[in-house]
């Protein structure tokens, strides 16, 4: 029992490394290459090769990786990233060139609609990229320049990918022409917001600091009525330079009405800012674990 619980969380990584990498090569020859729509990145460039010398895509992805993970061992963890990486491009090459042999799937994919292609090709992939992201790895290529930017530039992953993969698709349009080149966009942005979902899940919640001069009353109404927290913060008016609390507290979306329901019933005066945020971590959302 102890060596599972020990390894379990380690085997689970690498399953979800494979499975992610599975899906991304999945998206890739059954949408992607059949439309001539290149993906970005190394796996883009590989694309455009294979274009003009039948060169195996996936040795090629495996072959362009080399100077890239080692700039990943540099900036993104040494060892434990060398091996998830290296094992997420193993695995995603391997597949990419083994499914045209299996004949698993259409030899021109599915469809010859170049949206169709390119939508679920886009969520295919993203959906890919997020699972081997929640493992803590990448996919290589340009994976690793965004994820450096993204860890040390605070550069979403989103804009990540467009900022690393324009060139392969201004390169693309070149050659597989201008129509695939936009759809090309289309895919990347797509893929790049269904990877954030799969990485962070649709739990996107919703902060509100509250000022107010009944914070007694509304805190109470939220402890009882919504069962949120509150947390009361010390702040000092700039231009009254009167001290007043300020309320602080994380809720659903759902619950953003109700809150503001409760407040301007108790103190139409109040003062209300509604942000986002990403994830909540602790009671009353999910639990706080290591990540």
């Amino acid at each position: 029992m102890d060596f599972l619980k020990r390894f379990w969380p380690l085997f689970f990584d690498y399953l979800l490394i494979s499975l992610g990498s599975a899906v991304q090569a999945i998206g890739l020859r059954l949408f992607l290459v059949p439309a001539n729509l290149a993906s970005g990145g190394v796996t883009g460039i590989s694309q455009l090769i294979n274009h003009f010398t039948k060169w195996p895509i996936g040795a090629m992805v495996l072959i362009g990786n080399i100077p890239l993970f080692i700039l990943g061992w540099r900036f993104l963890g040494g060892r434990r990233f060398a091996l998830r990486t290296a094992f997420a491009v193993a695995v995603y090459s391997v597949i990419v060139d083994l499914i045209p042999r299996l004949n698993l799937f259409p030899a021109n994919g599915i469809t010859d609609d170049i949206f169709l292609n390119s939508l679920y090709g886009a969520v295919v992939s993203g959906v890919g990229y997020g699972l081997v992201y929640r493992a803590r790895g990448t996919s290589g290529g340009s994976d690793i320049l965004a994820r450096i930017l993204n860890h040390y530039r605070g550069v979403s992953m989103t804009q990540s990918y467009l900022m690393v993969d324009s060139a392969v698709i201004l390169a693309a349009g070149f050659v597989f022409g201008w129509k695939q080149a936009l759809y090309a966009i289309i895919t990347l942005y797509v893929s790049g917001l269904v990877s954030e979902l799969t990485l962070e899940g649709s739990g996107t919640v919703r902060t509100a600091l509250i000022i107010t001069s009944k914070p007694d009353l509304v805190s109470q109404r939220v402890l009882d009525e919504l069962e949120r927290g509150v947390t009361i913060l010390q702040g000092t008016g700039a231009y009254t330079g009167e001290d007043r609390p300020v309320l602080y507290s994380v809720i659903t979306r759902s619950e953003v009405v109700q809150l503001k329901t409760i407040v301007q019933e108790i103190d139409p005066l109040a003062f209300i800012v509604i942000g986002q945020a990403y994830e909540a971590l602790g009671e009353g959302f999910k639990p706080l674990i290591k990540s």
